[in-house]
């Protein structure tokens, strides 16, 4: 099971307990999986770089994108890398935020038969990635996006008199009078503007997670765009990963 607990001196600190545990080191939150009573279950948390206080079992695969820690659970052999996923045309060097994304969707559209023009599959976390799969389930190219939260801060430091608002709970207007709201609005519509020219120019089913997706989701679903959301859907890519390389 998972266990926050709380330190001497007030800092937060981790103990996972379970059967097979797997992590994704993002830029900003760290994505647990870990299998108890025979099932998986997904956790997000801030970086625990510091907080670990133990792990009961070893972590069964494990992958960054964000700074990685020297911590002896982290070992080199039970590191997951772009060239581990086995989608045809993808370079190596793609993020493996963006392979285990795009597995992880492949491998939910061929358990459920659905044809289709191909896939894209949006990760809308700190930076917005978009990954483009053929019919044929070949890579075919993406886009990076800076994520919500990302605009706000590069027009607070890039800007002399613009004070980065937050992301608000409730949807902003579609032309505020108010400057932070117009900042919240214009970056939800760079995402969002992104996403709907992308479904146009290739008639594909958009799967999205990623912390900026509730917003996202609101906002498609105003313009009668279909959504597959999967939150858990990096994770649940690299848990049938881990699973077919152990097999091997």
């Amino acid at each position: 099971m998972w266990y926050p607990c709380s330190r001497i001196d007030g800092r937060r600190y981790l103990i996972v307990k379970g059967k097979k545990c797997c992590l994704l080191i993002g830029n900003s939150r760290w994505h647990w999986a870990i299998k108890e009573d025979k099932a998986w279950n997904f956790y997000h948390t801030p970086p625990a770089s510091q907080k670990f206080s133990s792990l009961e079992i070893p972590l069964t695969a494990w992958a960054a994108v964000g700074v990685i820690p020297k911590h002896p659970s982290l070992k080199p052999s039970k590191r997951l890398q772009s060239k581990d996923i086995p989608i045809k045309n993808m370079p190596n060097w793609i993020g493996i935020d963006r392979a285990l994304a795009s597995w992880g969707a492949l491998k939910k559209i061929k358990s459920t038969g659905i044809n289709s023009s191909g896939l894209l599959i949006a990760d809308a976390g700190t930076v917005l990635s978009l990954n483009r799969l053929t019919a044929n389930h070949e890579f075919a190219g993406g886009q990076l996006i800076p994520g919500l939260q990302l605009q706000l801060t590069a027009m607070a430091t890039g800007a002399q008199n613009l004070n980065n608002p937050g992301l608000s709970s409730s949807t902003p207007a579609q032309f505020p009078f108010e400057t932070a709201e117009a900042m919240q609005r214009g970056s939800i519509q760079a995402l969002v503007g992104t996403l709907m020219e992308a479904i146009n120019k290739t008639n594909a089913p958009l799967w999205l997670c990623g912390g900026d997706a509730p917003t996202l989701i609101q906002e498609l679903r105003e313009r009668n765009v279909a959504v597959l959301h999967h939150p858990n859907l990096v994770l649940e890519g690299m848990v049938d990963i881990q699973d077919k390389l152990n097999q091997d």
